[in-house]
């Protein structure tokens, strides 16, 4: 029971409201310390509430203080718009029966309605680096005072290039303040780098190895001939799986717009998301996949993180994603919460490598299946090596007229008698030959 923890009255009453039981082992792991101040590092899995695991500490926090608002007091730090939204409501949320106010910034909003936002100093500020910095630069925001710093989904940030933004932020934040630190993976080294700047003195919670991700899903390889034959194999479990919202991830947004069209011709309920639709159109889709008005959408990865909806029981790989953690991601959409769901990626001959790379990060080996109707040619590499990746062999080069180099014999040309015998000119100081000049229209010959 959440009353194990010693969380003010009114945070335990919107935990009641929410219908909050059992908290999750994330919770347990990480609410103590946090409430206690000390800086804390979590790699959590997607879905396992970790978002409850930093904010009811962080609104604790604030609460044992009745401060004027004159300052931001926590800033919470996200890589995508989408997760920065969701962040918000739960924080709103959490916080409705107290005086504490939040806001957010991120890209795609109007920049000086933000401003104006920013000048009645919200208690707690939910933001996307990129946009964040901006305001800063403009001198619209001031982190002396902030007690809490939250950088959650920390490895998603510095994969999508923030490293160097999220750092100047975390050093605007000059005074003593609490940090805590989320990830779904343990990353590489410009996390551990990240951790070591950051944080002090920090406490350690490993909730998962990469290997325990999703325990509830399902995961599945179809082989493919080649797109169109995926496209084919998207339409058929559309069709035949049983699923209540289903998500489809691409890595282009061409192939996004293509497969999308494709679907909506068919008379599928679907909607697509991708780095190139505005706010306006991210918003809708991703509401409208919550509200049940459309069942399918199709995306790239900019919605592998920060989509947490109802009923998503179905992650298909349209194309295989390029590191294990963006796979965990992508997977980490379904099965959340200790639920069921099916995660399906199909298989080309271009993509069985990138597969067979995500098995060994995994330490997982994933269910081989085939469509009876639309079995392809393709079941994989005719030889794997010792790693599962495809057997390839070297080919000799070749010159452009198809002759191989090596059998390619050099033969000269044959130099005539008399130019053999003819002298050639050398320099007065008898080094560098003279190149001969051709004569010129006219010259008269030497005698």
């Amino acid at each position: 029971m959440f009353a194990q923890f010693t969380l003010h009255e009114r945070l335990l009453k919107a935990v009641g409201e929410l219908k909050f039981v059992e908290p999750t082992p994330v919770q347990m792991a990480a609410i103590p310390p946090a409430l206690e101040g000390r800086d804390l590092r979590v790699i959590a899995q997607t879905g396992s509430g970790k978002t409850a695991a930093f904010v009811l500490p962080m609104l604790n926090r604030l609460m044992g203080d009745a401060k004027p608002r004159i300052d931001i007091r926590a800033l919470i730090l996200l890589p995508t718009r989408e997760l920065a939204q969701q962040t918000l409501k739960q924080v709103e949320l959490f916080s409705q029966f107290t005086f504490i106010k939040s806001g957010l910034i991120t890209g795609g909003e109007d920049f000086k309605v933000q401003a104006a936002m920013l000048r009645k100093v919200p208690d707690v500020l939910i933001a996307t680096p990129g946009r964040l910095l901006e305001h800063l630069n403009a001198g619209h925001l001031d982190f002396k005072n902030v007690e809490v710093l939250v950088l959650d989904e920390a490895d998603r940030m510095l994969d999508m290039g923030f490293a160097e933004d999220v750092q100047r932020l975390a050093n605007e934040c000059k005074g003593a303040h609490q940090t805590l630190l989320f990830s779904a993976t343990s990353g590489g080294a410009g996390l551990r780098e990240m951790t070591a700047s950051v944080l002090k003195d920090p406490l350690h919670l490993k909730l998962n190895t990469v290997g325990e991700l999703n325990e509830g899903t399902r995961q599945q390889i179809i082989t493919a001939d080649h797109a169109y034959h995926k496209e084919q194999l998207i339409e058929w479990l559309l069709n035949n799986e049983t699923y209540q919202k289903a998500i489809i991830f691409t890595n282009t947004r061409v192939q996004a717009d293509r497969l999308y069209g494709r679907l909506v011709a068919k008379e599928f309920k679907a909607f697509v998301l991708h780095g190139d639709k505005d706010q306006k159109d991210r918003k809708l889709a991703i509401e409208r996949l919550k509200q049940g008005g459309t069942k399918v959408l199709v995306a790239t990865d900019v919605a592998a993180r920060g989509l947490d909806v109802d009923g998503l029981d179905l992650v298909i790989n349209f194309d295989m994603p390029r590191s294990g953690d963006e796979y965990v991601h992508r997977i980490g959409r379904t099965g959340r919460a200790g639920g069921e769901g099916l995660a399906i990626s199909l298989i080309s001959h271009n993509d069985w490598s990138l597969m067979s790379s995500i098995e060994r990060y995994l330490k997982q080996s994933f269910e081989r299946r085939n469509i009876k109707e639309l079995k392809g040619v393709y079941q994989g590499p005719k030889k794997v090596k010792a790693s599962g990746k495809a057997a390839g062999t070297k080919k000799k080069k070749v010159d452009k007229k198809g002759d191989k180099k090596a059998d390619k014999k050099v033969t000269r040309k044959p130099v005539s008698k008399a130019k053999r015998e003819q002298p050639s000119l050398v320099s007065q100081d008898g080094m560098a030959p003279l190149k001969r000049r051709k004569p010129a229209a006219g010259d008269t010959p030497s005698e």
